[in-house]
């Protein structure tokens, strides 16, 4: 294992420590306040600098997301809240949204309300608020390198109704500032099954600073809403309590992709705040391009609302019915069919 600029074995760390959590590792505790009484935190620190909380009851989604003490995350108004709160007519998803590192919109749905002959759907669906089951948090030895991951079943149900199942893993390792996210959505239900699925990423200060700097995979680039210029992709700016969220549609070349079938997002701090000393500070987020062909990015610098969205997708957010006009259909599972979605966060200091 390679941490503290030096490669250790198992047994040269175990020796030094008392408790290998003394370095890093996964504890769990619960939120006893407020709106967030009863919500699980479940922490993962790489002893690298990264530290990282998943929360169970919010669909596993991560929540904080700290770099030497410091965040990379942004946090909402309303904190962890329990889902018990969730208000999922129209736009109630606001209230109740934790932001954080990641917020999982989907399975059925994702983006703007949305009504057709199957329902109503409120804003950006019900994974985010959906408890997750059969949770395991492991902390476990593969030779000399120690495996820190969560892992469990969201699953979004209806009689009569769609039937489907996220199977998800997050992994870290130690000494490793990444994060590794594994899904699988199964459609365990014996119609097709319209499957919309928009991974949220919520990057906040101080990682994002008047000289932050975004880089986005090359992509047909436009706005959500007619007439938005586009010149403000890739970079930040001080909060501004006027300013309109923007929203951009990146779409995938594949064809000018670095890796094939991987696309890579970059944000760049020259001056990220490191145990007391600033450093260069690169966050590079990687997904599967081949089953999240779309960049969705929300920019927000606005007061409270400072905020940069990276949402790889596969749906436009305009609604079902915006996607049916994008598309020509739904994006769906066929019965008994299953999807993967790969999606990787590294932090990468300099000097």
């Amino acid at each position: 294992m390679l941490l503290y600029g030096k490669q250790w074995t198992r047994r040269e760390l175990e020796a030094r420590a008392g408790n290998i959590g003394q370095l890093g590792g996964i504890r769990r505790w619960r939120l006893v306040e407020g709106k967030e009484a009863g919500v699980d935190v479940i922490q993962i620190r790489t002893g690298a600098g990264l530290e990282f909380e998943v929360t169970p009851e919010k669909g596993l989604d991560i929540s904080l997301a700290e770099l030497f003490g410091a965040s990379v995350s942004w946090q909402s108004p309303s904190g962890n809240v329990h889902p018990m709160h969730y208000e999922p007519e129209g736009v109630g998803w606001l209230r109740t949204a934790s932001g954080g590192l990641l917020m999982t919109c989907g399975l059925s749905h994702a983006g703007s309300p949305s009504d057709d002959e199957t329902g109503s759907y409120g804003l950006h669906g019900r994974a985010h608020h959906t408890p997750a089951r059969q949770v395991t948090a492991v902390e476990q030895w593969k030779g000399d390198e120690l495996e820190l991951r969560v892992s469990g079943i969201v699953e979004e149900t209806s009689i009569a109704g769609s039937k489907l199942r996220l199977v998800r893993e997050i992994i870290s390792v130690m000494g490793q500032n990444r994060i590794t996210i594994r899904d699988r959505v199964e459609n365990f239900g014996f119609r097709p099954a319209p499957h919309l699925m928009l991974y949220h990423f919520n990057f906040g200060f101080p990682l994002l600073g008047e000289q932050t700097t975004v880089t986005l995979p090359q992509a047909l680039l436009d706005a959500r809403d007619p007439g938005t210029p586009t010149d403000s992709c890739g970079r930040w700016q001080a909060p501004d309590a006027n300013i309109v969220e923007q929203v951009f549609y990146h779409r995938l070349l594949m064809e000018k992709l670095a890796e094939p079938g991987v696309a890579e997002a970059r944000i760049h701090n020259p001056c990220f705040p490191m145990g007391g000393v600033s450093r260069p500070l690169t966050v590079k987020l990687r997904w599967s391009a081949d089953t999240l062909p779309l960049l969705v990015q929300w920019r927000m610098p606005g007061a409270g609302e400072h905020v940069l969205g990276l949402e790889p997708s596969n749906c436009i957010v305009g609604g079902r019915e915006a996607v049916m006009r994008d598309n020509g259909s739904l994006p769906a599972l066929q019965p008994g069919g299953s999807i993967e979605y790969k999606l990787e966060l590294i932090m990468e200091a300099e000097g």
